[in-house]
């Protein structure tokens, strides 16, 4: 009976020991902090983006427009539900992207804006919004994810295309959203021209680029890139970046 025992608790002993190694381990090695977003785009790699995500267990922030996909219908229609209700068991943040995914131009009169939707009915004219418009204009994306998955988004949100003013800024900051750009050394090149700006190029770059605190940029689908950027650059850009002591946390509030 003592050899038993014994024998049971040098396994735990064991076990114990071999079993934190790998947190240790992890922890050692983590002295830097990066913050990986997602805007929507086409979604022609979303499910790839996600197997990834999941796979180096890496909470991102989806910033979310009703865009149209490579699919043929949009990134907040009803076939995208699954999608958005896995991301939200995996633990990831959502934010807005304006749901008609509307640029800003410019300021106009005393207190307004205008923004160029690139969907929706009023696709490609230039639209005054009052204050009142643009919260409907950021908020519409939460109510619709609400929709689709019975959780809210954050309140935070992205201007497409990074295009905005101060003015545009604190009239988010009015509907209770806080604004999120990303660093500059955080654009990882995805929307780029692909025979300008080959994958590997990108890779290269992205990999030493990256700095302490900063935000990271891609899209889950680009329309304008022949060559798609995530197939070939995101796992191997991840593992490069682990290396330098990065781990990956979520945008704070």
């Amino acid at each position: 009976m003592s050899k038993m025992r014994v024998s049971l608790l040098s396994l735990i002993t064991l076990l114990s020991t071999f079993g934190a190694l790998p947190a240790a381990a992890q922890s050692n090695s983590c002295n830097k902090t990066a913050y990986l977003t997602f805007d929507t785009g086409n979604m022609a790699v979303a499910e790839f983006i996600a197997q990834v995500l999941n796979q180096h267990k890496i909470k991102a922030t989806f910033f979310l427009a009703n865009e149209k996909t490579k699919q043929g219908g949009y990134s907040l229609d009803d076939s995208w539900k699954t999608y958005w209700q896995e991301r939200v068991k995996e633990g990831h943040r959502f934010g807005s992207h304006t749901y008609d995914h509307s640029y800003w131009v410019k300021d106009v009169g005393e207190s307004d804006v205008i923004l160029r939707p690139q969907f929706g009915n009023k696709a490609g004219k230039a639209i005054r919004f009052n204050q009142a418009e643009l919260c409907t204009e950021i908020k519409r994306v939460g109510q619709r994810f609400q929709e689709l998955t019975g959780k809210p988004i954050d309140p935070i949100w992205r201007a497409p295309g990074g295009k905005t003013s101060e003015r545009l800024i604190a009239m988010g900051e009015q509907c209770g959203y806080k604004h999120i750009g990303w660093s500059p050394s955080g654009f990882l090149g995805d929307e780029l021209d692909s025979k300008r700006f080959p994958n590997h190029a990108l890779l290269d770059k992205a990999s030493k680029g990256l700095k302490n605190g900063d935000i990271a940029i891609a899209h889950l689908g680009i329309w304008s890139r022949e060559d798609p950027w995530a197939p070939a650059v995101l796992e191997p850009l991840i593992e490069n970046w682990k290396k330098r002591g990065f781990c990956f946390a979520l945008i704070p509030n």
